[in-house]
């Protein structure tokens, strides 16, 4: 039988036929040869594809390079594959089941009696060298449903036959091989083991499998790979600084919060965290005195009906801590936005009163796996810059503009130099009308566009009652984390009937926008807490100042200084021990203390103080009163110093 025709475009170059065995590489290759030469992988009609795999029928082709965001993650998703294959050669018995990649990194989940030691990863990664020494050619092949149960079945993997289970019997799957390894998989991996040369396995962790609590608990691998050993070493120096940055680390060590399992996912603030959280909640009143938000303060606990009304109860319920009191079933509330409706539609409002702008920093509670739980950065109980805005369509645009001078007003104070934004789309279960979805998505879209924004679209990622406009902060490590969002609805106010009087008399619809600048406080912290190492500007630090008394014999002038710095409205603290004052320096010094005052014989008769600043060291004698003049006008323009994050 003949081999028909096909007709492929590659970008940038004039369409050619082929027969249509031909491979994507063979493809490329006639039509450049260079652009084969850094190239893994090839996008075959918007679908990646391997490098050897054919292209069957007619097509747009283009090259996916090794240092390409889609390259790297082939890398990752192969290393994955040779971390498995190492694993069944020294675990046999070990169960397989899934392995992808994640950013700069991949895992693979097993299921195994007794969990993996460091000594088995050192194990495990020297097999993985020997395999990709082995060079083996990686080849795909697609079976159908009975064939790829049988085999796996005779190879007693339980995991992949529930996996080939939900495939309808008439579909094909694929499977790739390598030497003798043989997994289940739908691709692309890279041509040969030996492209992955430059890879480490970082730690393992458990995890339930498909993330649910209920299914057993299995072993999971994280690994990293990367084309050049340069890239993987400055990786793992990356995550090494991570591992000395993570604030569970860091809030240990500075005293600011700690777990219990007496409320599992839900932090407790000592003193010192305490204060960090409510200066962030200041700073945020600050800015609604400037925008015009009145706070509210609403109920904890709500009849299931308002969860009912609101959509909740359909969409999130999962998530909801409810309970039965007397004859009616209430729940904690997850979100502040279905009691703001109520609080709206407690009185009349005129076209005259919009917008209004209303805040709640109440407490929220949310049923978060245990599997998920993870510092402060996801946990149970949690409080938001949360608040809400009902406004006209005509004020949406207006409205809009001031949230993104929020937004940059608050990512300049805490230093966070680069924002990525994305506009988030209907997700396929979501309420209201599709008409409305896409009058909303336009309007955030057009406002993004005035203020000359960069931003990409992600397709079905909206909340469930409307499109949002999500800002993700990149941190000192070079990590982008998702903060403030801003979403736009107009399904709440129809669920709740919400009303306005317009000018003409008659009753409209109000807008409703959802919006949160730092987004969960809790959240919040434990991203900044990573970004600056613990190192917080002066205004928002604990403890601000530190006064080390060289001997006993100052104590009283120590003390009258820290009775005048806390009269200034200044978090001081008095080290007043009998320690040496260089251990005093070293002591406020770990616990990342801004400004020390050290007092001794000639600054008592001055009536003065010798000032030393972390990152600066000695700046010399200032009189008190002229010290607190600076420190509170540093405080008050919550000016950050310019100082080298170590």
């Amino acid at each position: 039988m003949s081999t028909k025709e096909i007709t492929v475009k590659v970008t940038g170059y004039d369409s050619r036929t082929y027969p249509s065995d031909t491979s994507v590489s063979s493809i490329l290759q006639d039509i450049d040869s260079s652009l084969a030469d850094n190239a893994v992988a090839a996008k075959v009609n918007g679908q990646l594809w391997d490098w050897n795999r054919s292209v069957e029928s007619d097509a747009e082709l283009s090259p996916v390079y090794a240092d390409s965001k889609e390259g790297h993650s082939l890398l990752l998703h192969s290393a994955a594959h040779l971390m498995a294959q190492s694993v069944k050669d020294y675990f046999p018995d070990a169960q397989m089941t899934i392995g992808p990649a994640i950013e700069n990194r991949f895992y693979y989940d097993f299921d195994v009696e007794t969990p993996f030691s460091d000594e088995d990863l050192e194990k495990i990664e020297n097999g993985m060298r020997e395999h990709s020494v082995a060079n083996y050619s990686v080849g795909r092949k697609e079976v159908g449903v009975k064939e790829a149960k049988k085999f796996f079945k005779a190879r007693k993997e339980s995991y992949k036959i529930e996996m080939i289970d939900e495939f309808d019997d008439d579909e094909v799957i694929s499977t790739y091989t390598q030497g003798d390894f043989v997994d289940l998989c739908r691709g692309p991996h890279l041509a040969t083991t030996g492209m992955i040369k430059h890879f480490k396995l970082l730690n393992t962790a458990g995890a339930y499998w498909r993330g649910d609590e209920k299914n057993k608990m299995l072993q999971r691998i994280y690994g990293t790979a990367f084309y050049s050993k340069k890239e993987l070493d400055t990786y793992l120096k990356q995550v090494e600084e991570a591992k000395e940055r993570d604030h569970r680390k860091l809030g240990k060590e500075l005293e600011l919060f700690f777990f219990d399992q007496l409320s599992p996912g839900s932090p407790f603030f000592m003193p010192k965290g305490a204060v960090l959280y409510k200066e962030l909640e200041n700073f945020i009143r600050e800015l609604y005195k400037d925008f015009g938000y009145d706070e509210v303060i609403t109920p904890q606990v709500y009849d299931i009906e308002l969860w009912k009304q609101s959509g909740h109860w359909d969409l999130f319920r999962e998530y909801l801590y409810h309970m039965k009191i007397g004859e009616r079933e209430f729940s904690l509330k997850p979100m502040n936005c279905p009691g703001h409706t109520v609080i709206y539609k407690s009185d009349l409002h005129s076209y005259r009163d919009l917008p209004l702008r209303i805040a709640d920093f109440g407490r929220l509670h949310r049923f978060e796996r245990a599997g998920v739980i993870s510092g402060l950065t996801r946990v149970r109980s949690f409080s938001q810059d949360d608040a809400h805005i009902f406004c006209t369509l005509d004020q949406i645009g207006d409205e809009i503009s001031d949230l993104i001078r929020m937004v940059n007003i608050v990512f300049e104070t805490f230093g966070f130099e680069s924002i990525k934004v994305e506009l988030s789309t209907r997700p396929e279960k979501a309420l209201g009308a599709k008409k409305l979805w896409e009058k909303s998505e336009a309007m955030l879209e057009t406002s993004l566009i005035e203020h000359k924004m960069d931003f990409s679209i992600v397709e079905g990622e909206g909340a469930f009652y409307g499109p949002k406009i999500d800002f993700q902060a990149r941190d000192a490590l070079g990590r982008y984390h998702q903060l403030s969002t801003i979403q736009l609805d107009f399904n709440l106010p129809e669920r709740f009937e919400l009303e306005y009087v317009a000018k003409d008399g008659s009753y409209e619809r109000p807008v409703m926008i959802h919006r949160a600048i730092l987004g969960s406080i809790e959240r919040f912290l434990g991203v900044y807490l990573e970004h600056c190492g613990g190192n917080f500007p002066l205004w928002l630090a604990p403890t601000q100042v530190a006064i080390l008394t060289i001997s006993d014999k100052f104590e009283d002038y120590g003390r009258d200084l820290l009775n005048q710095l806390k009269s200034a409205g200044i978090r001081a603290e008095l080290d007043d021990r009998a320690d040496k004052v260089g251990a005093k320096i070293r002591n406020a010094e770990m616990n990342k203390v801004n400004v020390m005052l050290i007092v001794g014989a000639r600054e008592a008769e001055a009536g003065e103080v010798s000032v030393r600043r972390r990152f600066e060291g000695d700046l010399g004698q200032m009189k008190v009163a002229q010290l607190i003049e600076q420190l509170d006008n540093e405080i008050n323009k919550k000016r950050r110093k310019e100082q080298s994050q170590k």
